[in-house]
């Protein structure tokens, strides 16, 4: 058998300078030396030429070595660790690489598509001031698209915070509640712009063990040289868009009104609008009559009519564009950040008395039981009999007419009342969630500055305008579903276990059972309410109940909402001030056929649902920058009142201390448990309360307690207390002591952190 004589292997050829080059421009994964060797098949001593080509090559400047492995120079490498610092005119995410040499100029720019997150999607969501993990690619004009590989997340280095000049240089008081006492110090020359008493951004620039951390002021936010600015910090603590567009603004101003062409003509009906007696927008208009159907013996035919927002706001317009990236408007107790600008929220969607105004409505038909037979939606052209505040209403129904009111009060009042109350039996009998919460509004003064804090009236007014919302809204979803029309909805899932079993044990340490089986309904949560109501929980129990549900969002498929005890519910009535009621008034225009600026056919299940997701997230921002706004302006309120005594209850308990919530304001503080006693208080999980050791002496969720006001930390919205009140004697229940290991906290999520005492569970002297 002949002998197979094997061929001569061929020695790959060294790559050429020019070879590498490309190879290292055209990759789109992370490239070293390694990368490039098993690329040309190189071995042996041609790793070690290869070695000195790129020395050579990185000397002349050719290519940089980052985190990200070789780049050409002045390119980004195609992995690269960026922070998210602004978003553009669109509303995309706009990033800047982490680490970046000034002397090549300004850091370049990369557009960071944003994958939608999801329960299930397992993909990172990032959001604004997050650190990501990047893959970009360059596009036109030296900037780059990237995608999100991972989420680090937040940018540590960067702060918000008040900048106090000192004689060199100055500090930075920092606002957020988890970092007080930590200030920044500030070199002479590091401050930028800023004056004593602005809100700055500071880029932290090194920390030590010993001694302040250094920074530098990246950028000046504005004065805070009165309260009427408070709100300036929440709105750059949360990145919420505050300023509209050159390109925005003009387009809105651009606008012409609405005609009445193509829309039935309802002027002559007498709707008319109920609100705060302050509110500069009115996006909603009522009215009601007896039904003349013989067949509906009792009934009534309600019609609420919205500001027909679509027909100014079209979908891929730069309004559009800002009002998604806004979300919702936000409201603060000395501003409003609109989602529209004045020319669209405040004038022409707004429907005023007398005027014109384009809107989209709905006729309900009612039974005499309050429970809806039918209804239409109709695009509509109507004039506003009136503008009356909710307690101008009340007041003429309830036998006190002004001048205004009194000519209303039989044709269209008392229609209006009527229908109300067969709506509220109809609601009594569907058992929705009865929370009883004061609502607290916090009134400043012509300067800014707080003048008091009131619980203002709940009458049938604002009841009966709650109620007509929420048929509306039911309406516009049952709609929509039967066209087969995809929405938004708003959904509200019932409550997760683990907070129900955090609700089983706050409500046993008053001595209430939570039952362990059946179905949750609303039902179960009012029968809880009932038995506590005219008690001192009262209003405790009202908070844990609420703190046990869900939070409510908007999505694409249907969850139902429990709070309401509603099988379908899509928000409808807004659309000034909510993007998902823009997108419903959108789909309903397609779905009745009442326009050509409806929804498109080409939105999916798919888009609405990563919108959905989104203005969800802009809705929780802005309720967290709306509440520390409160707590900021009533603790700038109560700075004077430092030494004085309030009345509180017991709203949380850990292991450093307790929570206060003061009966006055409303507002949360904080008492360290090293200054409850002469003696070591342990922590009960199960009973949420603190126990001292030696007498027994209790501090239970819940207790009545009087406080005496030590700090007021303005700036972060904290306060500390110092409890005056004696704990209560109570047996201590089996089970030994309480070894001090740390747990999660339960029970009462979601407390403000306060200004929480370092060394938790310490002795400490009596005041």
């Amino acid at each position: 058998m002949a002998k197979r004589i094997a061929k001569p292997v061929r020695e790959p050829a060294l790559p050429s300078r020019e070879q590498i080059l490309a190879f290292i421009a055209e990759s789109t994964d992370k490239v070293g030396k390694r990368e490039i060797a098993q690329a040309f098949g190189l071995k042996g001593s041609d790793k070690i030429e290869l070695k000195r080509i790129l020395k050579e090559i990185e000397a002349e400047g050719a290519i940089e070595r980052g985190r990200g492995g070789l780049a050409p120079s002045g390119r980004l490498p195609p992995v690269v660790l960026a922070d998210i610092n602004g978003r553009d005119r669109d509303g995309e995410f706009l990033a800047v690489p982490a680490e970046w040499d000034a002397a090549k100029g300004p850091a370049p720019k990369i557009h960071v598509s944003s994958p939608r997150a999801g329960r299930k999607s397992g993909r990172p969501a990032p959001g604004l001031n997050d650190r990501v993990l990047l893959r970009v690619e360059p596009t036109d004009g030296g900037r780059y698209a990237g995608r999100v590989i991972k989420v680090i997340g937040k940018n540590k280095a960067e702060a918000i915070g008040i900048y106090r000049a000192g004689p060199k240089g100055g500090r930075i008081i920092p606002v957020e509640k988890r970092a007080q006492g930590r200030e920044i110090e500030i070199p002479a020359g590091e401050e930028g712009e800023a004056r004593d008493g602005d809100l700055v951004s500071v880029t932290v620039q090194r920390e030590t063990r010993f001694g302040l951390p250094q920074g530098r002021v990246s950028q000046r936010l504005g004065s805070l040289g009165s309260e009427k600015a408070v709100s300036l910090i929440a709105l750059h603590l949360h990145h919420i868009p505050h300023v509209f567009s050159a390109d925005t603004l003009a387009e809105a101003d651009a606008v012409k009104p609405a005609g009445a062409k193509g829309r039935e003509d309802w002027r002559d009906e007498p709707l008319l609008t109920i609100d705060p007696p302050d509110a500069k927008d009115h996006d909603d208009a009522v009215m009601a009559l007896p039904d003349a159907d013989p067949e509906n013996p009792g009934g009534f035919v309600v019609t609420v009519a919205i500001a027909d927002v679509a027909a100014y706001v079209r979908p891929g317009s730069g309004l559009d564009r800002e009002a998604l990236m806004r979300g919702n408007s936000v409201y603060f107790p000395d501003r409003v950040v609109p989602m529209l600008p004045e020319r669209i929220s405040n004038d022409l969607c707004s429907l005023r008395e007398g005027e014109d105004r384009p809107a989209l409505a709905v006729r309900l038909t009612i039974g005499a039981d309050g429970v809806k037979r039918r209804h239409s939606f109709h695009r509509v052209v109507m004039r506003s009999r009136a503008k009356l505040a909710y307690a101008q209403a009340q007041a003429a129904i309830d036998g006190h007419p002004d001048e205004k009111t009194g000519p209303l009060l039989e044709p269209v009042l008392r229609p209006l009342w009527a229908a109300y109350a067969a709506l509220k039996a109809a609601r009594d009998k569907r058992g929705p969630l009865a929370l009883d919460l004061p609502e607290r509004k916090v009134l400043l003064t012509p300067d800014g500055a707080v003048d008091r804090v009131i619980v203002p009236a709940r009458l049938d007014a604002h009841r009966l305008i709650e109620e007509f919302m929420i048929q509306a809204n039911v309406a516009a979803a049952e709609t929509l579903e039967a066209a087969k029309q995809p929405l938004i909805y708003r959904v509200h899932d019932e409550p997760a276990l683990e907070k129900m079993r955090a609700l089983g044990e706050v409500l046993a340490s008053i001595g209430i059972k939570l039952p362990k089986e059946g179905a949750l309904r609303p039902a179960l949560f009012n029968r809880i309410l009932g038995s506590v109501a005219e008690t001192e929980h009262a209003t405790f129990i009202n908070e844990v109940v609420l703190r046990s549900q869900a939070q409510a969002v908007y999505a694409a498929q249907n969850l139902g909402h429990f709070g309401l005890n509603l099988r379908r519910y899509a928000h409808f009535t807004s659309p000034i001030r909510r993007y998902a009621d823009l997108i419903v008034h959108r789909a309903l225009i397609s779905a009745c056929r009442l326009g050509k600026d409806g929804l498109s056919s080409d939105v999916t299940v798919g888009m609405l649902d990563g919108i959905g997701e989104q203005i969800s997230a802009a809705e929780r921002r802005a309720m967290a920058a709306e509440r520390e706004t409160i707590d900021r302006l009533i603790a700038h309120h109560l700075a004077d009142r430092v030494g004085a005594t309030f009345n509180g209850q017991i709203s949380g308990v850990t292991r450093s201390g307790l929570f206060i919530k003061l009966d006055e304001t409303g507002a949360d503080g904080f008492v360290p448990i090293s200054t409850l006693g002469a003696e070591y208080y342990r922590h009960d999980e199960s009973r949420h309360a603190l126990v001292g050791e030696r007498s027994g002496e209790t501090h239970r969720l819940g207790d009545r307690v009087e406080v005496k006001l030590v700090e007021a930390a303005a700036v972060a919205g904290a306060l500390r207390f110092e409890l005056l009140s004696e704990g209560q004697s109570r047996p201590q229940q089996a089970g030994g002591r309480d070894k001090g290991r740390p747990g999660p906290r339960r029970g009462v999520p979601g407390r403000p952190p306060g200004i929480r005492n370092s060394g938790s569970r310490h002795r400490g002297a009596r005041r």
